[in-house]
């Protein structure tokens, strides 16, 4: 199915031509359009998308009721700029978005265009609630390419290389990677090692009043679909508490049923402070929030935070429409069922397959590590880029993750039907196991 006549080829020139090279593109396909889980190209040829749009599309291509509402609201408004003159779908979304975050009391939401810039605002409101500076971030995290969000992020190629220097203030720790887990030979026992880590860190590196906040993805997405220990994300929160360190919860790419709950955080029954989200928030239109307690959140003054773009009317009437997707046909739950079905199908074809080395993940956010040798866990970057590329010849787009690049990750949208399910599943597995009778 690769894209090398008709339409295709000649958008390809087009985009050659007049795009730069840094804004990569992995598969050739130009979409014409897209319903639920299946992509049509400009040629006419179909796929299943098992990538979602890198997790924004937990209810699928054009949800209905979302269009209809983005028609509806176009009429009205397209843009106004909150800080002057406001709209009520700006507030009715806010009011969900806080009475959905986790835990209990007051809380808050400001909106803003991208997961990078509910980041950058969270720090920003971290900083100014504690008057610290510090921010912790995790080894294999990913939270944007801006220059603070960059600067947070761990992978060096493709995200940080060559646009140093970095920004200030910035401290990174080890993440829980029980698969790679240099202290912990009995994988998948855990000696809880990287809360030992994180404990001592504020022994050797920096005293803990310095430090305002502490970001982490529940699940770190671009690192590797990397699921914590279960005492890890509740430890973290104990000791930030203890010492006076917000819990940012980068809820991204995890938010919005995709782990099986609303949000990820919820899988370990922590409360964070402030909370980012983006991605599957409005089916595909750009918005981002941050929501949190409201002592935090309130403490930059006015004017402090904000954006001429951030929640506008379009993206807030979307987002309103997809919660209520989400809740009224209740995409947590199928998102344990997929999830389920998959890692079974996954478990056996591991059995047989020793390229296999690690399958992980929470709800239908699950992650395949391949391995050259499951003894040593020599990361098989290249077999896994020909596993992809088999998967979009047979038509499923799927895509690679981790910091060594060799996890097959699947963010399947959450309405799949069973039999979509289960022709890419067959097509992941043959895939699979032809790269790796290939490199034999």
């Amino acid at each position: 199915m690769s894209n090398t006549q008709g339409k295709s080829a000649a958008l390809i020139q087009r985009k050659n031509n007049a795009v730069p090279r840094g804004i990569a593109n992995s598969t050739g396909v130009f979409v014409e359009k897209a319903d639920g889980v299946v992509i049509t190209d400009v040629d006419g040829r179909e796929y299943l998308d098992f990538y979602a749009g890198v997790g924004v599309l937990n209810v699928g291509h054009c949800p209905k009721p979302v269009v209809e509402a983005i028609k509806d609201q176009a009429d009205k408004l397209l843009h106004s700029f909150f800080a002057i003159a406001m709209y009520e779908p700006y507030v009715a979304l806010a009011e969900k978005l806080n009475a959905l975050m986790p835990g209990s009391g007051p809380r808050k939401t400001m909106f803003a265009n991208s997961g990078a810039e509910a980041v950058e605002n969270a720090v920003k409101i971290a900083r100014h609630a504690t008057r610290r500076t510090g921010i912790i971030a995790f080894e294999a995290a990913f939270h944007g390419r801006t220059f603070m969000t960059m600067s947070l992020t761990s992978k060096v190629k493709p995200y940080k290389y060559g646009f140093g220097p970095l920004a200030p203030e910035i401290y990174k720790v080890p993440s829980a990677y029980c698969y790679r887990c240099h202290y912990c030979s009995a994988y998948p026992a855990c000696g809880l090692h990287c809360l030992e880590n994180f404990e001592r860190f504020f022994t050797a590196e920096i005293d803990a009043e310095h430090i305002a906040a502490m970001i982490i993805e529940p699940v770190q997405g671009e690192g590797g679909f990397i699921v914590p220990p279960p005492e890890f994300l509740p430890g973290l929160k104990a000791i930030c508490e203890q010492k006076g360190i917000l819990f940012v919860a980068d809820e991204v790419q995890t938010g919005f049923g995709r782990t099986g709950k609303m949000f990820a955080v919820e899988n370990w029954g922590v409360e964070p402070d402030i909370m980012t989200t983006a991605k599957s928030i409005a089916a595909g239109v750009p918005l981002s929030a941050v929501t949190g307690k409201a002592e935090y959140m309130d403490a930059p003054e006015a004017g402090n935070i904000g954006g001429t773009y951030g929640g506008s009317p379009l993206a807030c009437v979307a987002g309103l429409e997809t919660i209520r997707y989400i809740e009224d046909y209740q995409l947590c739950s199928r998102a344990d069922a997929i999830g389920r079905t998959t890692m079974t199908r996954l478990k056996i074809l591991q059995e047989q397959c020793p390229v296999i080395g690690d399958i992980r993940g929470l709800g239908a956010m699950i992650g395949i590590e391949l391995v050259t040798d499951r003894n040593t866990k020599e990361p098989a970057k290249e077999l896994t880029s020909k596993v992809v590329k088999y998967c979009l010849d047979q038509g499923v787009i799927l895509i690679s993750a981790g910091i060594f690049s060799n996890v097959i990750r699947l963010l399947i949208p959450l309405v799949v039907t069973d039999e979509q399910l289960d022709r890419g599943l067959t097509v992941l597995e043959q895939s699979i196991l032809r790269a790796a009778a290939e490199a034999c």
